[in-house]
């Protein structure tokens, strides 16, 4: 194991509850739910981080990184159940690859475009960025719905 699983992947892990853990108080009907104007539904939020986790998988694998990957599939931002799987096979993958680097290997730089290069261990970090961000957008739907925040949530992010 690497000294990255070893400091950091808690993080990831605990942030990837919380963003479950937001999916379970949700039902399929929540994810059609569009807090007004040109926003988009709870579900397509969910699918946006699924996505963005994508991105960071695979720029795991590259070395480099782009975001234009988009999951068409059929009935993803209305269904928990897909949600929850997706996300499950994500985190499996992004674990598994990361489980396989070396130390040596956390010092390579991902090619994040534009010229900007990122060691992976930064790149982890980035991604942690993100995932409490998109759990920061999350709570402000839930609240819209007037749906109470986990406790975890609460403790974590406020």
């Amino acid at each position: 194991m690497n000294r990255l699983m070893d400091e950091k992947w808690s993080w990831v892990e605990g942030s990837h509850q919380l963003r479950t853990g937001l999916l379970d108080l949700l039902s399929d009907a929540d994810l059609a739910f569009n807090p007004g104007g040109q926003n988009m539904t709870m579900g397509a939020l969910f699918r946006e981080m699924g996505e963005i986790e994508h991105s960071y998988v695979q720029s795991l694998k590259t070395f480099k990184q782009d975001f234009l990957y988009r999951n068409t599939e059929q009935g993803l931002d209305t269904s928990t159940a897909k949600l929850k799987a997706w996300y499950q096979a994500l985190d499996n993958e992004m674990k598994a690859t990361l489980s396989a680097f070396s130390d040596e290997d956390l010092k390579k730089s991902i090619d994040r475009g534009a010229g900007n290069m990122m060691p992976v261990e930064m790149q982890i970090d980035v991604y942690l960025q993100a995932l409490l961000i998109f759990i920061g957008k999350a709570t402000i739907f839930l609240r819209a719905m007037n749906k109470p925040l986990p406790d975890n949530v609460r403790e974590w992010i406020g």
